[in-house]
């Protein structure tokens, strides 16, 4: 068992301002309670390939939204978050829809290094913006309890972000160039502070390509490990283009310009 070294994050950090104002995909929550998802959100969704009858869980279920998307597919959806907030949210969440909806919810309060379900349960296991909430000894234990939990030929499905390798390598050269240009303003030096500076405080754990890689496979997996971006959709002129085609495009530069994170990760045979 990897040394405990650090005290997880407080759950008294995750608030319901956090998941209103902070957490990934809010600004389409508050609008809609959850019957759209984010950009985001929806790309690591439509990764899982949910279909009817699958027992799926969802560790860190936040708001809920993802249980509601599950369920409307006619899958058995079931959260579990260690912030009573987030349970709260999805419960309501859960409570608010139709009786009609074909799949079978649950929302619980547990520790994510602890799951209470059976051994091979679940088809499917997600891990949506969560790796980087858990510190590297967490993140190992919630690893094998997921491995537990899920049935032989189950998937685990895991989005994070930002890629580390982007703030640590690529961000001081975006900053510096966007400072050449007169934007340093909008990059702080601190890339945890960008655009939601509460990030410093919950964000432990970032990961690379091959971080990623490399902890899932500790903890019993074969995992598919890839990076991806937001849209890319600014009025450029020809070079400014071209450098972002570059170093988005471009194996090694894309390692450590891409943001996002994505893993499928299966049982060891």
């Amino acid at each position: 068992m990897p040394q405990v070294a650090q005290k997880p994050v407080s759950a008294s950090l995750y608030t319901e301002a956090y998941f209103r104002t902070a957490c990934e995909g809010y600004d389409e929550f508050n609008a809609t309670e959850g019957e759209h998802l984010s950009r985001r959100l929806k790309a690591a969704f439509e990764v899982a390939d949910i279909v009817a009858g699958m027992d799926v869980l969802d560790v860190g279920c936040g708001r809920g939204e993802i249980l509601r998307h599950c369920a409307h597919l006619g899958a058995n959806a079931y959260g579990v978050d260690y912030a009573p907030v987030a349970v709260q949210m999805s419960k309501q969440v859960v409570d608010n829809l139709d009786a009609e909806v074909p799949g079978q919810l649950g929302v619980y309060l547990s520790d994510a290094k602890k799951l209470p379900f059976p051994t091979a349960y679940f088809d499917r296991v997600l891990l949506f913006d969560v790796v980087e909430h858990l510190h590297p000894w967490e993140l190992h234990l919630c690893l094998m309890e997921v491995h537990r939990v899920l049935k032989p030929n189950g998937k685990l499905i895991v989005h994070t972000a930002p890629n580390v390798w982007y703030d640590r390598y690529a961000y001081p050269i975006v900053r510096g160039f966007r400072t050449l240009l007169g934007e340093g303003a909008n990059y702080p030096a601190n890339p945890r502070q960008f655009l939601v500076d509460v990030n410093e405080h919950v964000h432990v754990n970032e990961q690379s390509i091959l971080s990623m890689h490399q902890t899932l496979k500790r903890a019993g997996f074969v995992p598919k490990v890839w990076l991806d971006s937001p849209p890319q959709n600014r009025q450029e002129n020809v070079v400014l283009a071209n450098l972002r085609r570059l170093a988005f495009e471009t194996a090694p530069l894309r390692w450590f310009f891409e943001r996002e994170v994505f893993a499928v990760a299966t049982k060891q045979p």
